[in-house]
């Protein structure tokens, strides 16, 4: 099972996740290929470990130290690699089933900084006023300089209902202002919709979880059974602060709008990383037009959706440039319980593009990111962005990059109205007006 997510969402190490047993994983097979240096360097190690051992002032707890070293050791090759404990690898297991116990936020490190990346929406930390580029400078008692995600998390967490306080520095402050938040069990609700005027629909997916493709499946019929003729005439599918999720998802998600061709594909070192997704027949949705919202909250595998519906020229993609998250991670459980969380390849659109630090430009753009806003261009370690892969089948679609007028670049409004929402509704509209009909599509 494979997951693509964005940084670290309170409650939970989000990773994209592959098991792999021992054997598959070819760690006895690779091991006569390790070179003699790599033994000679283990040596030091094991040398400094018994020199701790005996010469501490005080007694270690050898595990302890393993670990870590461990844990430096893989979070200095990037963002998103990292080495669990067993505590935290079955926390990030609960976790990643939609429900974990916290405050509701995604934080990240930016210029060595504990920093929201975003408040998820309806959880204690959004009803607070938590903003994403708000600095964490401490939990409760405790600085969070040189604090690893991992710790904070487990700080923020707690029982519902039980008190946390988050001293936040952000640039209207003159100083870090405490915020004392009330800690909940968050369960993301995966799908949102309403209808809009005139048959439109409008689906919100906050994050890409197990059951994601069915809710998505039964929000549209239930949607198309609400418009004239029982079917819709245009939808906006809105992937704004979505941080990703299941790759499965993403690909069924994506399917659901595509009959043929490919989703997305992903390259390694090692061969067994590469790995292409393609749609097939089963496609739900007829060929209404279509507006897909993004915004630099949206990561991973909100940007395989958005990138695989703007290669194949399904949807417009309207909003501003999304988080830039196109690594994957597989984590490889070990024996005693804990795992490693590995960055293992980087996934590609239809077209060849990697996303990697880079994210999707919208065709349309609605808004400014927000200032101080982290992205992943400013993870410390981030894998560098590169250009376009060999292309495949799939053109690149020639899109006109439209900006939208002054008057709409921000994204709330002063009297709170949601502008980009707003906009694509009118593109939707427009789009009978240039085909001179206002029927429903057929």
């Amino acid at each position: 099972m494979r997951k693509f997510f964005s940084p670290k969402l309170l409650g939970g190490a989000l990773a994209i996740v592959a098991v792999f047993s021992f054997s598959s994983w070819g760690l006895t097979q690779r091991a006569a290929s390790i070179p003699s240096s790599t033994y000679e360097n283990l040596k030091v190690y094991t040398d400094v470990l018994s020199i701790v051992q005996d010469n501490y002032a005080e007694e270690v707890d050898t595990k302890d130290v393993i670990y870590n070293s461990l844990k430096g050791m893989v979070k200095n090759l990037d963002p998103h690699s990292s080495f669990m404990t067993p505590d935290e690898y079955q926390e990030m297991q609960i976790d990643t089933k939609g429900s974990f116990g916290g405050i509701g936020i995604e934080i990240g490190m930016k210029e060595n900084v504990l920093t929201v990346v975003a408040p998820i929406e309806d959880t204690p930390a959004h009803k607070a006023g938590l903003l994403a580029g708000d600095k964490i400078v401490k939990i409760s008692d405790k600085s969070t300089k040189e604090m690893p995600l991992t710790e904070a998390v487990g700080l923020m967490r707690g029982p519902k209902d039980t008190p946390v306080t988050i001293h936040i520095m952000r640039d209207s402050f003159k100083e870090p202002k405490p915020f004392v938040i009330t800690r909940a069990v968050i369960k993301v609700k995966s799908v949102k919709y309403k209808m809009l005027d005139e048959g439109f629909g409008y689906v919100k997916l906050n994050q890409f979880q197990e059951r994601t493709t069915e809710e998505l499946d039964k929000a549209l019929i239930d949607l198309a059974s609400k418009s004239e003729g029982k079917k819709l005439r245009g939808l906006i599918l809105d992937l704004r602060n979505n941080p990703g999720g299941l790759l499965q998802e993403a690909v069924s998600v994506s399917n659901e709008f595509l009959d043929s061709g490919l989703i997305v594909y992903t390259k390694g070192r090692a061969a067994g990383q590469n790995m292409t997704f393609n749609a097939d027949a089963s496609r739900s949705q007829p060929d209404y037009p279509m507006i897909v919202l993004v915004n630099n909250g949206s990561a991973s595998a909100s940007e395989i959706v958005a990138g695989a519906l703007q290669d194949h020229k399904r949807a417009i993609i309207l909003g501003v440039q999304t988080f830039g998250k196109g690594s994957v991670q597989t984590i490889i459980p070990l024996s005693d319980g804990s795992a490693v969380r590995l960055t293992t390849s980087k996934y590609y659109t239809p077209s060849g593009r990697s996303i990697q630090a880079r994210g999707i430009e919208p065709d349309i753009v609605v808004g400014e990111v927000p200032k101080g806003h982290l992205k992943e261009a400013d993870l410390e370690g981030h894998l560098a962005a590169e250009g376009p892969a060999v292309k495949n089948e799939v053109k690149k679609p020639e899109v006109e990059k439209i900006s939208a007028p002054a008057e709409l670049q921000a994204k709330p409004a002063d009297n709170g109205e949601d502008i980009q929402l707003k906009r694509a509704v009118e593109y939707l509209k427009s789009w009978y007006i240039f085909k001179g009909s206002t029927k429903k599509v057929s």
